[in-house]
């Protein structure tokens, strides 16, 4: 908004003619022959030449209209704030519980993950990792709380935001029978994807991806890291902002498993995209990351783990557990 400029004091008041400027005003007044006092007549003196009325200012005349006063914004314009506009959490869960019958497998977890975030979800077998990923993906429904997708309630508007989910399951859901480009464009032809958009996006995939050289391979003869380029590749097909990969390194072997970790992790720059990375391997964690502690089914605490391992004074993940499973309380959660 434009800050207001006072006006100057000898401004007309608003509703008057400012006149035809003060120029002219001040000449027209100075040009009227004095006025003789009553009963006396006029004394002849030398006649003195017309005084010729001052020259108007160059530009804007001196009379400034003044100004309105900005429109009145209205109230529900004036209640929105920054944060209104904000984008939502790529994620948010809110007291989400879920029960296998009497077996309570997560109880209250509450966590979001940022856009354009790389968060992991740590926790041993067995954890809840796994139950919490079938609530998030829609195949559960909490017994209790509230998931979200890029802002959209999951309970309310399940088509919505399952749209915007992108995921890659621990075990391998590719049609083995099919060649890695048939499983792709079946998978486009599910989510609706026009066949002319759907051969771009795919011949895309397959270099951004690297396998390319295997896309006419029937997928199940594709070693144990092409198949998880292809379920990756198959998971961003339809564009989503979000990706949930749940122990997705299961079954590789050291090289493969760092190398597939580094090519997702390099997906959120280069598409944007958030990530929830589950996993119960500590190296597939960096220092930098936010990490979601899941324990029994309990979230022990969040942050950037480098944060959370110099505040509880623990050297790694697994001291770290262990400390706030004996003292739940002593967990920070990020905010």
């Amino acid at each position: 908004m434009s800050r207001s400029t006072a006006l100057p004091t000898d401004v007309e008041p608003p509703g008057k003619s400012p006149g035809k400027g003060l120029g002219k005003a001040l000449g027209k007044s100075l040009g009227k022959a004095p006025v003789e006092p009553p009963g006396k007549g006029p004394e002849k003196t030398p006649t003195e030449p017309p005084v010729e009325p001052l020259p108007e200012p160059a530009g804007a005349p001196l009379a400034v209209t003044p100004a309105e006063p900005p429109a009145e914004t209205p109230a529900e314009t004036r209640a929105e704030t920054p944060a209104e506009t904000a984008a939502p959490a790529a994620i948010a869960c809110r007291d989400v519980s879920f029960d296998y019958g009497s077996i309570r497998a997560l109880a209250d977890v509450s966590f979001t993950v940022q856009p354009g975030e790389f968060a992991t979800l740590v926790g041993a077998n067995g954890a809840g990792k796994s139950t919490l990923y079938a609530l998030l993906s829609g195949l559960f429904a909490p017994g209790a709380g509230q998931v979200s997708v890029a802002g959209i309630d999951l309970r309310r508007h399940p088509t919505r935001a399952l749209a915007r989910l992108g995921i890659v399951f621990q075990r391998s859901t590719l049609d083995g029978d099919l060649s890695v480009r048939r499983n792709l464009r079946y998978f486009a032809d599910l989510q609706g994807i026009p066949s002319d958009v759907a051969r771009v996006r795919i011949d895309d995939a397959l270099r951004r991806h690297a396998i390319a050289d295997v896309a006419d391979r029937r997928a199940d003869r594709l070693s144990g890291g092409q198949r998880r380029r292809v379920e990756l590749a198959r998971s961003l097909l339809h564009d989503p902002t979000v990706l949930l990969m749940d122990e997705a390194t299961a079954g590789l072997d050291g090289p493969s498993r760092r190398d597939f970790v580094a090519h997702v992790r390099s997906l959120v720059d280069a598409l944007g995209v958030s990530v929830l990375w589950a996993t119960h391997l500590a190296d597939e964690v960096r220092p930098s990351d936010v990490t979601h502690l899941l324990d029994r089914g309990r979230l022990l605490a969040a942050g950037p783990l480098a944060e959370l391992l110099e505040r509880h004074g623990a050297n790694d993940i697994e001291s770290l557990t262990t400390m706030l499973r004996a003292d739940p309380a002593g967990g920070a959660r990020r905010s």
